[in-house]
């Protein structure tokens, strides 16, 4: 017998990278489409390399680099950005009930280096989003990525990009990569000022990648917070340790997009019963907070499951979580669209 979605709730994921959420059924039937080279000959040794496997997992470095190395170059072409759009936010309607969605990625991460056209890729992106809208009655969005290793002209493109398509679909701009050191995390937070202002003048939504490793406490969560002023930030726990980040957080009102499987495969918590402090330290500030996935097939999870995961370890309770869902939708950059 078939599992069904359940009935009794609704699911807004606000944080879920379609690098990271395509069914590798899927992805290995598009490796095969296009006669992309793969390091394996099986399919279930292709699962494998496309799965983060908590035993290889020792860091967010190790966890990005399966993104880039393979899931990202498989689908660098129009038709694979088409159909991994159109399967993600099928799945997770049909898995979870998921009836929002807002999927990111990065344009230039998909175009072979410059080899494909930006506007392609991203046509075919918003087709498959449209297909499945129609298909499944839900809603949808995109996110554009940029990237913390990128030099600020390419960056600028993709924020380019996100304006001119902002009235098809486009709904929000996002920096993502990993932080390095401290000094780091205050300076070079400027060079995505501008970008920011830009993005909200033009009526974008805005979020940022922070906070997520254990070699960063609210260092980067201050800078940001000071610099970019973003709606939203994606991740953040490490904030929970510093009493001046979570203060920032609550006075800004900025919204926490918490993952909680992922953060665990990054080692950006430990185990978990620490999300009982960083959860709670939130909550007891007032900082607003949604749980997302980040990645469903990368980290083997959906949004219906991290919740679960959060009750049932008793770390929020069922009032809790229905506020979290509930509040997700109004946080959504779709909301604010009317």
């Amino acid at each position: 017998m078939q599992a069904t979605a359940p009935t009794d709730q609704r699911f807004c994921d606000l944080h879920i990278h379609v690098g990271a959420s395509v069914a590798p059924h899927v992805m290995w039937s598009i490796a095969q489409q296009q006669g992309f080279k793969l390091p394996v000959k099986d399919y279930w040794e292709f699962v494998d390399l496309i799965t983060a496997d908590p035993r290889r997992i020792k860091n967010l470095d190790d966890y990005l680099a399966i993104l880039h190395t393979w899931t990202e170059r498989i689908q660098s072409s129009p038709m694979a950005m088409e159909r991994a759009v159109y399967e993600i936010i099928g799945k997770e309607y049909r898995g979870s009930l998921v009836q929002r969605i807002e999927l990111r990625f990065n344009p230039m991460k998909r175009n072979l280096g410059g080899e494909r056209d930006l506007d392609h890729i991203i046509h075919a992106s918003l087709r498959g989003m449209d297909r499945a809208c129609l298909e499944y009655g839900v809603e949808a969005g995109l996110i554009f990525c940029l990237a913390r290793e990128f030099p600020t002209e390419q960056n600028e493109i993709i924020l380019e990009k996100a304006i001119k398509y902002k009235d098809r679909g486009v709904i929000g701009i996002d920096l993502a990569g990993t932080e390095t050191h401290t000094v780091e995390l205050s300076e070079s937070v400027d060079r995505y000022a501008e970008i920011f202002q830009r993005a909200r003048d033009a009526g974008l939504g805005t979020t940022v990648h922070t906070g997520e490793t254990q070699a960063t406490s609210g260092e980067g969560v201050i800078a940001v917070l000071t610099k970019l002023k973003p709606d939203r930030i994606g991740h953040g726990v490490r904030a929970a340790y510093s009493a001046e980040a979570t203060r920032m957080l609550a006075d800004a009102g900025t919204v926490l997009e918490i993952c909680p499987t992922s953060n665990l495969n990054t080692r950006a918590v430990r185990h978990l019963e620490e999300f009982n402090y960083i959860l709670g330290t939130f909550m007891e500030a007032g900082v607003r907070l949604t749980v997302n996935t980040d990645g469903t097939y990368l980290c083997g999870t959906n949004l219906a499951n991290e919740f679960r995961l959060l009750v049932e370890s008793g770390i929020l309770d069922p009032e809790q979580a229905g506020r979290m869902r509930e509040f997700a939708f109004e946080a959504s950059f779709l909301e604010s669209r009317g």
